[in-house]
Order: structure tokens, then sequence, then C-alpha cells
């Protein structure tokens, strides 16, 4: 989809009035949970459900989404929660966001998928960092597409980072139902 498409989706859903208060993906609770809350830039947040619950932890929190309407829900939901996120508008795809280098402890990419993201967000790590990535895979037999990579795909992104978790199957995400490719992996400090 593209953005136009995302704005659509996401003003339809607050006009039906749904719920965006959705758990956050556990991949993110199960690894940042065990960090020292320092920085955080949620790429492709959405709504934001990998953003808020971060700064309820007390992390300082920065949240990138080319969707405005899906920005202005994530403002208005850390707003009603009293919670400091700072939420930007930027289409990911054109570089509209600039990820500083060696500034971020973790960065989480959840179900979205933009190869040429990869090595610039681990750039964008401290010595330390980590980063989550979930992304939807291929089925069988199927080709890489622009939202979906082949089995064993994503590792290769990462093969210069300290991998802690690894996983390719069914996603323990009850808003996702096709399989997925996860990675958590942190950058090396220097020697």
């Amino acid at each position: 989809m593209d953005i136009s498409q995302w704005e659509e989706r996401y003003r339809s859903q607050a006009r039906a009035g749904e719920d965006f208060g959705a758990a956050p993906a556990a991949l993110v609770t199960r690894f940042a949970g065990t960090l020292t809350p320092g920085r955080v830039l949620d790429l492709a947040c959405g709504t934001g459900r990998n953003a808020l619950w971060p700064a309820q932890k007390g992390w300082q929190v920065t949240a990138v989404d080319g969707a405005s309407a899906a920005i202005d829900l994530l403002r208005g939901r850390a707003r009603e929660m009293g919670l400091a996120v700072e939420a930007e508008v930027a289409d990911l795809e054109k570089f509209e966001y600039c990820i500083e280098p060696a500034a971020w402890d973790l960065i989480c990419i959840c179900y979205y998928l933009q190869r040429d993201l990869f090595e610039v967000a681990k750039r964008g790590l401290v010595p330390g960092g980590v980063i989550i990535s979930i992304v939807h895979l291929s089925d069988p037999g199927e080709a890489a597409t622009e939202h979906r990579l082949l089995a064993g795909e994503l590792a290769g992104y990462f093969r210069d980072m300290e991998i802690l978790h690894q996983f390719e199957g069914q996603p323990n995400d009850p808003t996702h139902q096709r399989p997925v490719a996860e990675i958590v992996a942190r950058r090396r400090k220097p020697a």
C-alpha cells in the first residue's frame, strides 16, 4: 500500500471507532524490557503500539510514520496517557527522516519492509544498541516482494551484528497471521 492508502485506512478505522490500543509486539516488550531505558526510534510506527509501551517504561521515544492520520492518532493517545512521545510524519522511502548516526539505544522496525533502511538504521545505533525487526515472509515457492522477504533473508542484513534472537514462522502477535522473520541484533562495541 502507498501512503495515501494507509491514510485512508487509519481515517476509516478512526471513524469506525476502532480501538488502536493493541498491545505492543511481544518481541518488543521481551527485549526492550531487558534494556536500560534510553533513546528509542520506532520506524513505520503506525498508531504507536510499539512506541507508547517504551514511553511508559521511561524511554525517550521518537516515532516516525508516513501517514499523518496515524501520527495524529498516536499523538492523541500519548496525550491521553500523559506520555511524552516525539511523533513525526515522514516518508521513509523518500528518506524524509534522517536517522542520526550512533544516536539510538534501540530502533524498532516492526511489520515494515524497506530493505535499504536496514543499513541506515544499523548506523543509527550507539555501540551496544539494539535493533528489533519483524517482517512478513513470502509463502514457500513465492518470490520475494516489495513487502515480504524470503526465508533466511532478514538475517543476512545483520551478519555484522551480534544476533540476540532470530526466528521464522508464525508470529506471536494476534494482529498478524502471515509468517514472519524476526531478528534482534546488537551493534558491537569497538574492541
